[in-house]
């Protein structure tokens, strides 16, 4: 058991190590995307995401009080 954690944990190692460079040696042939990528706006999108993680969290607040105050009631 111990054996297998080891290799895994050298091999883990040995990529980290080494994909970089593997990366960095496409940096200089790599397509360029800026036209592309330039135009488009996300913030919209994440006001949308977030608003509706507020909405889900209000709901999550109300479920959690209405717990509370019925436990209130019973006990």
């Amino acid at each position: 058991m111990f054996k297998k954690s080891l290799a895994v944990a050298i091999s883990t190692v040995a990529v980290t190590v080494s994909a970089p460079s593997v990366f960095a040696a496409e940096g200089a042939a790599a397509w360029d995307y800026t036209g592309l990528t330039s135009s488009i706006d996300f913030s919209t999108i994440s006001v949308g995401v977030l608003a509706v993680a507020g909405i889900l969290a209000g709901v999550y607040a109300g479920i959690k009080g209405a717990k509370i105050v019925l436990g209130f009631l019973r006990g």
